[in-house]
C-alpha cells in the first residue's frame, strides 16, 4: 500500500494521529494529479465543492461533490485529478482497525 503522505507530501498532511485513526488533511489546486496511492476504510469530510476523476488501472470515473459531506470510503487505491475550476479541501478519517473489505478496487465516496 502506498501512504498519501509519502506520494503525494506536498497535497497531503496528517492533522491528527492515534491508536485507531489517522486524520489527513488534503487540499489541491485545479489541475494538480495525484501518484497512485491508497487508503484504508476512511470517512471523508468534504471542506469544499469540488470535480475529480479517480483512475485505478483501466478504470476511472469523474465525481462532483459538494461542500459538507460526510461520505464512507471503501479502502482503496487510486490515483486523482482535480478536473474543476476550484481548489480541494477534505479531511480524511483513516481506519486502523483490520477490515476484510481491505484491498478492495472500489473507486471513490459511497
Amino acid at each position: 500500500m502506498a501512504d498519501p503522505i509519502q506520494t503525494n507530501p506536498d497535497l497531503y498532511a496528517v492533522a491528527f494521529e492515534n491508536e485507531q485513526v489517522r486524520v489527513l488533511r488534503y487540499h489541491d489546486r485545479p489541475g494538480d494529479v495525484t501518484k497512485p496511492h491508497s487508503h484504508p476504510n476512511s470517512v471523508m469530510i468534504t471542506l469544499s465543492a469540488f470535480d475529480r476523476r479517480l483512475m485505478h488501472g483501466d478504470e476511472s470515473i469523474e465525481v462532483s461533490i459538494p461542500a459538507g459531506e460526510v461520505r464512507w470510503l471503501d479502502a482503496q487505491e487510486h490515483a486523482g485529478e482535480n478536473i474543476g475550476s476550484t481548489d480541494t479541501v477534505t479531511y480524511f478519517v483513516e481506519l486502523k482497525e483490520p477490515s476484510a473489505r481491505t484491498g478492495t478496487s472500489v473507486l471513490g465516496p459511497r
